[in-house]
């Protein structure tokens, strides 16, 4: 079967797995997935599976992805910050929905490869940086939206005072290898609200730099 026609089969699985977002749908049909999974998965690229991408890291499921980003409803004026770039697909699928997405990493290694990825694609909207992703990204602060790709033990709070007024989180909670849940918080002017979207398994969110990084922070901008 052609990659063409396993996306296909790919954007149809995920519809009649409830994501009715047409702008989700169409940025995951446009984005090449095939170009953020390592050779040896190559033939995977398309199944609706998490594959290893390094450094103990993993490409969530296409069906994770979207719900994610079907969560967080977007709008193209939007300013997004995603914590965990990873392979940058993730990114990609946003750069498609908002006006301009902020990405973090603290593997340098994996924000190397993903900005190739995001020159390749032309992707002029993503800017990264190289840091701790749990201390969010306050000179760009508030964002109308945050997503956050690996799952911390609790709320980061940077993320939440980063949150605007009116503004959505959606991130994976609890700890590896115990039940961890997908939550979506709306900021409000008198507080926050929680919903719980339902069971997920992320790797885990880490507090500060990988040893081999250093601890530096540099920041590394696209766009």
């Amino acid at each position: 079967m052609s990659l063409h026609a396993r996306k296909i089969r790919l954007i149809m699985e995920l519809r009649k797995g409830g994501i009715s977002d047409t702008g989700v749908l169409s940025a995951i049909e446009r984005v090449p997935r095939e170009v953020f999974v390592p050779g040896p998965f190559q033939d995977q690229a398309y199944e609706n599976m998490a594959l290893p991408i390094g450094r103990g890291q993993t490409l969530s499921q296409p069906r994770v992805v979207a719900m994610m980003t079907q969560a967080l409803a977007l709008g193209k004026r939007m300013k997004v910050l995603e914590v965990g770039t990873g392979s940058g697909y993730q990114a990609s699928i946003l750069s498609r929905l908002c006006r301009r997405v902020y990405t973090i990493e603290r593997h340098k290694e994996l924000l190397d490869e993903a900005e190739e990825r995001f020159a390749t694609l032309r992707l002029h909207n993503v800017t990264t940086k190289f840091g701790d992703g749990y201390k969010g990204w306050k000179e760009q602060a508030p964002f109308e939206r945050i997503i956050v790709t690996a799952a911390p033990p609790e709320i980061p709070p940077a993320l939440l005072e980063q949150l605007a007024i009116g503004g959505i989180l959606v991130l994976p909670l609890g700890a590896q290898g115990n039940h961890q849940e997908l939550l979506r918080i709306t900021r409000s002017e008198t507080g926050y609200e929680q919903e719980t979207l339902g069971g997920v398994r992320f790797v885990p969110l880490v507090h500060g730099m990988p040893r081999e990084n250093g601890g530096a922070s540099a920041l590394s901008k696209r766009g």
